[in-house]
C-alpha cells in the first residue's frame, strides 16, 4: 500500500508553512520539545506497560518526588528513554542511522536496567515473542538488520512516510532485542523524520490496540496501510501544533472551541482524530489555535 496523494500533497503544505515560520524562532521550537518529552517517554513506555502515569513521568524527569513506590525500573526506563530521545537531536545532521548507532541506542536504554543485554543483539538461545509472533532466530538478526537498514537507505522512490513506516514494521518483526524493541522502534521513527527536518511524532498508547493491529495486518499479508496512516496522521498532529505556536495562535481546549462556536463537540473531535482541522494534543486533551473555518 502506499499514502495517497492527497495526503501526500497536505503534509507538503504543512511542512512548507512549517519551514517558513521555524526561521528565528529556534528557542520557541526548543521549549515545545522540552514539553512534549516528558508525553513521548510516557505514551512510549505505557505501550510497554509501565505503570507510571503522565504525571509521575513529568515529576521523574524534573529530579521529584512522586507520591507512592514505583519500582527503580521504571524509574530508570523513564530516564533512560528522555536520554535517548534528546541524545538523537543531536546526531540526525550528521550521522545516518546504522547498526552501530541502534546498539548505542539500546546501550543507553537498557542502562541500569538489564546491563547484560544493553547494547547488543539477541545471543544464540535468545528467542522472543510478541503475542503469537516468534522473532527470528537470533543468528539471523544481524544480516536481517543490515538488510533492512540497506533498503531503506537505497529507497528513493517510495514517499518517505511509507519507507519509514515498512523500516518500522520490519525492525519490529526482526525484534533484534531481548528487550527494548518497541521503545527504540520509535524513537527511530523520530530519528527518520529528523533527518528530513520534521518534528517528532508520539505514537499514544490510547492508540495501540490500532497500533498492534498494523503488525497484525503486516504480519498477515504484508500490508503497511495501517501503519503508514499512524505515522502520517501524528506527522499532521505534530506540525499542526508546531505551526500554531509558531503563528502566535491564541490555543484553546477543543471542548471551548466548540461551544464558542456552537459546534458538535463529536463531530469535531472526529474531525481532529482525522487531521481534517488543526487540532492538537497535549496531555492526551485535543486543543486547537485560531481555526477560522468552523464547517466540519
Amino acid at each position: 500500500m502506499a499514502t495517497i496523494t492527497p495526503v501526500k500533497n497536505y503534509i507538503q503544505v504543512l511542512k512548507a508553512q512549517y519551514d517558513r515560520l521555524c526561521k528565528g524562532k529556534e528557542s520557541l521550537l526548543k521549549l515545545i520539545d522540552e514539553s512534549e518529552l516528558p508525553e513521548s517517554v510516557f505514551n512510549s513506555n505505557a505501550i510497554e506497560n509501565s505503570t507510571l502515569t503522565l504525571k509521575e513521568t513529568e515529576r521523574i524527569l524534573l529530579e521529584m518526588k512522586i507520591s507512592r513506590n514505583v519500582s527503580v525500573r521504571e524509574v530508570f526506563e523513564a530516564k533512560n528513554l528522555a536520554q535517548v530521545m534528546e541524545y538523537i537531536k543531536n546526531k540526525v545532521i550528521d550521522t545516518e542511522l546504522s547498526v552501530e548507532l541502534i546498539l548505542l541506542l539500546h546501550k543507553m536504554l537498557m542502562g541500569n536496567i538489564t546491563d547484560a543485554i544493553a547494547g547488543r543483539f539477541r545471543a544464540k538461545g535468545e528467542y522472543v515473542r510478541v503475542g503469537t509472533h516468534i522473532a527470528p532466530a537470533p543468528e539471523h538478526v544481524e544480516r536481517m538488520m543490515e538488510s533492512i537498514l540497506l533498503e531503506f537507505s537505497s529507497d528513493h522512490i517510495n514517499y518517505f512516510a511509507d519507507k519509514i513506516a515498512k523500516f518500522h514494521l520490519d525492525f519490529e518483526t526482526v525484534h533484534p532485542f531481548c528487550d527494548g524493541n518497541g521503545r527504540i522502534g520509535r524513537v527511530i521513527i523520530n530519528y527518520h523524520l529528523a533527518r528530513l527536518g520534521f518534528p517528532n511524532i508520539i505514537i499514544r498508547d490510547k492508540e495501540k490496540l490500532l497500533y498492534y493491529r498494523a503488525f497484525g495486518e503486516y504480519k498477515d499479508s504484508k500490508n503497511t496501510k495501517i501503519m503508514e496512516k499512524i505515522i502520517t496522521l501524528a506527522l499532521a498532529e505534530s506540525l499542526h501544533k508546531r505551526i500554531a505556536y509558531l503563528q502566535g495562535d491564541t490555543i484553546s481546549p477543543l471542548a471551548d472551541f466548540a461551544k464558542i462556536n456552537n459546534k458538535s463537540i463529536h463531530a469535531l473531535l472526529n474531525a481532529a482524530r482525522r487531521q481534517t482541522i488543526p487540532a492538537f494534543r497535549e496531555k492526551g486533551v485535543w486543543k486547537i489555535g485560531n481555526y477560522k473555518e468552523v464547517a466540519v
